[in-house]
């Protein structure tokens, strides 16, 4: 049976099939492009953030949709970050946010990174000297409950968040985080986290669900996996949407990025797939290979953080 929404510990629902909106270089055409052909196809979540510079981009696609009665702003879910420069004032960020994208809410506004970041730091791969040395989460999650109070959200959520991280948070927060967005597929299976996040009813949402394969910084591990082959070739399917059915099958959103109109389709395909007990079994069995631990410090070996572990401070 197809499944399209899951239920957040808010109330709302939201698609488990997103569309990442992230590119390197920037190109805010082909981005409004990328985002008409997805709505046709049928996405209806979409996903940015301030540092992808894509905001613009995004809300002009969607206000042309909307206002082409294409689709309705309520059957959309959009999903934007509080950047690491702005965690002194969340609610301000937001307001910018909103402003980018022409929009008076978004459905979900995550903390982009548990560090801190010196005003105006706005690289998707900070200098050293950008980087604050601490970071007062208790603060910036009680700018992001404002923003939530204020309407200018639907919901609150995290990114980059360790099992360690979360259930700080939890210690503090009045509004629980409904997302936590991290890279996980079958070569990151994100097992602890998981377990952790599904006991205080958090949903994982998983980016890089692919590994990131065409990237400088991604893989195509997980879609050269023969046993991924094998089970596509099993099902007519292929391995990609093995892939995103296999993180749909434990309990997590997807967020796939492509721009090409035969991609889109093929992922959105993965709806449509059912893996039997055997199949996630062996998919379980996968040797771990942390592709990529986020987008921003993978090579900031430099950082204050001297090793990805101490940002990560546990397996996650």
């Amino acid at each position: 049976m197809r499944s399209d929404r899951a239920r957040l510990n808010c109330g709302t629902t939201i698609p488990v099939l997103g569309f990442g909106t992230y590119s390197y270089p920037i190109d805010l055409k082909a981005t409004e492009l990328a985002i008409h052909t997805a709505l046709k196809v049928g996405y209806r979540h979409f996903d940015t953030a301030k540092v992808y510079g894509s905001e613009p981009a995004v809300g002009r696609a969607l206000t042309v949709a909307i206002d082409e009665s294409v689709v309705e702003r309520e059957d959309v879910f959009l999903t934007s970050k509080l950047w690491g420069s702005d965690h002194h004032d969340p609610v301000s960020a937001l307001k910018r946010t909103l402003q980018n994208l022409g929009m008076e809410y978004v459905d979900m506004y995550l903390v982009h990174w548990p560090v801190k970041l010196k005003p105006g730091a706005n690289n998707a791969v900070p200098k050293e000297e950008e980087f604050e040395p601490e970071l007062d989460m208790e603060v910036t999650w009680r700018g992001m409950e404002r923003c939530l109070d204020s309407g200018l959200c639907r919901a609150i959520g995290v990114s980059n968040f360790s099992s360690k991280k979360i259930e700080t948070l939890l210690d503090f927060a009045s509004v629980p985080p409904a997302v936590n967005q991290v890279e996980m597929h079958p070569m990151w299976k994100q097992r602890k986290l998981r377990e952790v996040c599904g006991e205080n009813k958090i949903l994982v949402s998983a980016y890089s669900p692919l590994g990131a394969p065409g990237n400088a910084w991604g893989s195509t591990a997980v879609v050269d996996s023969p046993i991924i082959q094998s089970i596509a070739l099993k099902h007519n399917a292929t391995p990609a949407q093995v892939a995103l059915q296999w993180g749909v099958s434990k309990g997590a959103s997807v967020i796939p990025k492509s721009f090409s109109k035969g991609r889109m389709e093929e992922n959105m395909g993965a709806l449509d797939l059912w893996l039997d007990d055997q199949d996630i079994l062996d998919i379980d069995k996968l040797g771990e290979r942390k592709i990529l631990r986020g987008d921003v410090y993978v090579n900031q070996t430099t950082s204050p953080y001297k090793t990805l572990e101490e940002l990560w401070d546990d397996e996650i």
